[in-house]
């Protein structure tokens, strides 16, 4: 399964010259950790966090210099998100899902933005993740249905999906057909495995 199956292209976005707290309100405001920063030209600079923006904000607690101790030295928070921006980890639409899902572990992060010829199309999340891997079995059944029609009669095929675990059965017996079934059966969002056979002659 490929990154533009599941990727929302709605997508919140921030300039370099957005101000810093601006960004931490978009973030709060959305509950999103990340936003995408692109320049006028609608290509992707960068990524800016949580992480980043709260850096140097918070304040010390108060109560502690009722007690006398000194105000701890601080720098002075970023101004603007092109201060505190990062390179981000970016895939592409024809990414397949198990390296978005890889990269995210790697990285510690929980999105990724989705470039098409440096310009942003879209973003994929842990959420537009877990939904692709916990659909219903009747849904993913119907869409391998839909998909092994275009190889042949529809009816040839019998499916059946139990735990996102495809059976198919090819009813014409074509060595070559049970292979394409099970290379569009395992492009199916929420399928774990695939067993493809020819019908039990009696």
């Amino acid at each position: 399964m490929r990154t533009r199956d599941v990727m929302t292209t709605d997508v919140v976005v921030v300039s370099p010259k957005t101000a810093a707290r601006d960004a931490a309100r978009l973030l709060a405001e959305h509950g999103f950790t990340a936003l995408p920063v692109v320049d006028d030209s609608g290509e992707l600079v960068g990524i800016v966090s949580e992480t980043e923006l709260l850096k140097d904000r918070l304040p010390q607690d108060p109560r502690s210099l009722v007690h006398g101790e000194p105000v701890e030295a601080r720098k002075a928070p970023a101004d603007l998100v092109s201060q505190v921006m990062r390179a981000p980890a970016t895939v592409t639409p024809n990414t397949d899902l198990a390296e978005v899902a890889d990269l995210m572990l790697e990285r510690g992060v929980r999105s990724v933005p989705v470039v098409y010829e440096g310009h942003l199309a879209g973003i994929v999340t842990r959420r537009d993740l877990l939904r692709s891997i916990s659909r219903a079995d009747w849904i993913i059944e119907a869409e391998i249905r839909h998909r092994l029609a275009i190889v042949g009669d529809a009816h040839r095929w019998t499916v059946e999906v139990s735990g996102g675990r495809a059976s198919i059965v090819d009813e014409m017996d074509n060595d070559t057909d049970r292979h394409v079934a099970e290379v569009l059966a395992r492009a199916v969002a929420g399928v774990t495995d695939v067993r493809v056979a020819a019908p039990e002659r009696i």
